[in-house]
Formats: C-alpha cells, structure tokens, sequence
C-alpha cells in the first residue's frame, strides 16, 4: 500500500504489521510501501526498542548548535532594545561593537531574529498585492461572473418608459433582479445594484455591453461613475465588445424568455409592470429546467457568494516604490509643477497607482485593476482594452 494514503503514523504501524505477518520479503514489502530499506529498518529497528511509540516523528532540530548567539548578548541586545525602542539591527550592532566587551558580534540579520523572536519589531501593515485578473466569460463556478443589461425599453398603458433591468449569475442562470427603471441613469441603477449585492454578496467580475451607465466607450478603461464604484467593492467590470452583444450570449438567451414572457402585453404603470417581472423571475429561477444546468433548475444549482458587501469602502494602499497621484476635477494628474496629463475624468477625487517600469514609462492602476500605460515622456495614456492612447493636453 503507498504511503501517501493515510497518516505517516498509520503508514509506519501498517509496515510493520506487514513485516510482523512475515508474508513477504523485507525488500519487497519495502517496495510495497514504496520507502527505502534503510527507512524500513530504521523503522523496525525502533519499534523493536520502544514498541508502537517508538514510530512517532521525532523532531530534527540540532541538538547542539555551535553558532547559537551566547545568552549574555542576546539579553543584552533585548536590553538596548527597550531602552530605544526605534533603534534597529544595523544600530543596536554598532552599539555592541562599540562597548568592546564581546569577541564576537552577531550579524545584522542574527540580531533582527532575535528581536523578531522576542516580539520586538512591530508588525506592520501589510500591503494589498495587485494581481491583475483576466476576464472569466466561461465560469466553473457561482459568483464568478454576473452579467447584467437594459432589456431596450417599452411605453407602458400611463404613456411613460420603462427600462427593464436585468442582472444574472452567469453559472447558475439565476435571475438577481428583474428591475423596471424610469431611466437608465446612475442615480436609477446604483441603489438597484447595491441591494442585489448586499442580498447576494459580490462577483468577482461583471460583465456588460457598452452603453450606459456601464460603460463609456472613449473613457480609458471604459470607465463610468458606475464601473469605478463597482471596482471600489472589488469587483472587475467586463465588457463586450462594441456591436457584439452575442459574447454575452447567455444573458441575450435569457431577455429572448422576458420579452415572449413579460414584455408584449405591458401594464399601466411601473408598478404593475413591476410584478409582471418578479413572476418571471419565479418561473425562470424556480420552475423551467435549464438544458444547460442538465434540467436543474437555477435555484438549486445557484449559491450566495462568499464575498459580502462591504459596511465601508476602505482606502487602497498601493506598494511603497509606487507613485500615487490624485485624479483631479477635469481628469488630469500633476507630473510636476507645470506638467500634466489626461488620464480620464471617470475617477475624478480617486488615486491611482503607477507602477514603474522603467524609463519614465508606468503600469497605471486604479485599486487592483490595471487600466493601461502611462509615458511621462510623451505624456500619453494608453488604454489597456484597447492600446488606444488619450491625446495629450
């Protein structure tokens, strides 16, 4: 039996249980369990002295080290320590060279281990890493991409519009929201959005068409005062590309059902189209079996995500050898005292990341999410979706 199926221990009793039974040769049975004979010896070899016990895994730890820091220093240089709390390695060192009473001196890092060991180096912040993620149109699981879009709009009996707002877990097919809007605003959709999210937790990525207020299609990354707020929850807005609405093909599948099933007869008023849709939403997630879901139905198949909706947006911290710029009012960052460059009026107040790449030439992020290049030299913004670059000023 190979010993990767069980506990070391249980692996180590079995073995010798085996070579109790006297069933095999020793070189075989060695085989069998697929360890050296050494290691088959040294096994029975202890079992013979100090029985089953014998088997437990035994610390490798050195039982002399030769080049341990003496105990006299070591108190010595906790002692420095608290009497300068701000001094480190490089100074405590000088100073015990400096009092001349120890032959030999611990090295810098020797000395910050022992600090380090003694809880005398303050834990500091850790910084956020920024891993820029590719889009997942094809995903293995809930919540790792929604899709979300305006089912075109239709007059209702009172005269006015109704947009029908549509947003989905693109694994499960299960409907979030079904929301008829007056308008396809920001002020319209956000609080649509912000509810779905709270109720549901949060996607890694959305993705979208081109229009608004998701997307604007000349803005670096084509970002909207939606899409910056999305990627201030952390999640990654995604997009069509212009005029191919068929790579979101299952959200499209999904309005072809909403409009047979919900949109050709309207109702008088919002309101009364309003539970038109939330029929729907109970026949599409809870009734009508999905060939693509093997005929489940999506609220079995559809989970909660596991990221919850934030009480407060907290302040990104980009890496220290980074350069942070504020975003200003009209979209442009300040190089130096006179220089400036676009970079896009999306993120207006916001702070961005640019991150060197050499020869004045940066990766520029907002948050987690690389947007594009930026080249102080030619003071030009390139677009990361499309290598398209925003003229300079």
């Amino acid at each position: 039996m190979p010993l990767m199926e069980m506990t070391i221990m249980d692996q180590k009793k079995e073995f010798i249980l085996h070579w109790k039974s006297n069933q095999s040769s020793f070189s075989q049975l060695c085989r069998d369990f697929q360890i050296s004979r050494m290691s088959g010896y040294k096994y029975v070899h202890r079992y013979l002295e100090e029985g089953m016990e014998g088997l437990e895994e035994r610390s490798r730890a050195p039982h002399n080290i030769p080049n341990k820091t003496p105990e006299p220093i070591t108190n010595r240089i906790i002692e420095m320590r608290k009497e300068h709390p701000r001094w480190g390695a490089k100074k405590l060192r000088q100073m015990l060279l400096d009092e001349g009473i120890y032959t030999r001196v611990p090295a810098r890092s020797t000395i910050s281990l022992i600090l380090s060991r003694n809880g005398l180096i303050p834990e500091r912040k850790k910084r956020k890493r920024v891993t820029p993620r590719k889009p997942i149109f094809d995903p293995d699981e809930c919540n790792e991409i929604w899709s979300a879009d305006f089912k075109g709009h239709f007059k209702l009996g009172d005269k006015s519009t109704c947009y029908p707002l549509t947003i989905c877990d693109s694994f499960s097919r299960y409907i979030l929201a079904v929301k008829g809007l007056s308008s396809t605003t920001f002020e319209d959709v956000q609080p649509v959005f912000q509810a779905v999210l709270k109720e549901y937790g949060l996607p890694l990525q959305l993705h979208t068409d081109n229009g608004s207020p998701f997307a604007a299609i000349n803005a670096l990354g084509r970002l909207t005062k939606l899409s910056v707020w999305f990627m201030e929850l952390g999640i990654q807005p995604v997009f069509s590309d212009p005029g191919k609405p068929q790579q979101n093909g299952r959200h499209e599948r999904m309005h072809r059902e909403l409009k047979a099933e919900a949109c050709r007869k309207p109702r008088e008023t919002l309101r009364g189209q309003q539970k038109v849709f939330s029929r729907f939403m109970r026949m599409y997630n809870e009734e009508r079996p999905h060939e693509a879901l093997e005929m489940r139905k999506p609220f079995i198949v559809h989970e909660r995500s596991k990221r919850p909706y934030p009480q407060k947006i907290e302040e990104w911290v980009y890496p220290a050898d980074w350069k942070v710029r504020n975003i200003c009012a009209n979209g442009i960052i300040r190089v130096g005292r006179a220089e400036q460059v676009f970079v896009t009026s999306s993120l207006q107040g916001k702070k961005i990341g640019l991150e060197p790449l050499g020869n004045e030439i940066y990766r520029l992020y907002f948050r987690e999410f690389l947007l594009g290049f930026l080249d102080f030299n030619e003071r030009k913004v390139y677009d990361i979706l499309e290598y398209m670059y925003v003229p300079r000023l």
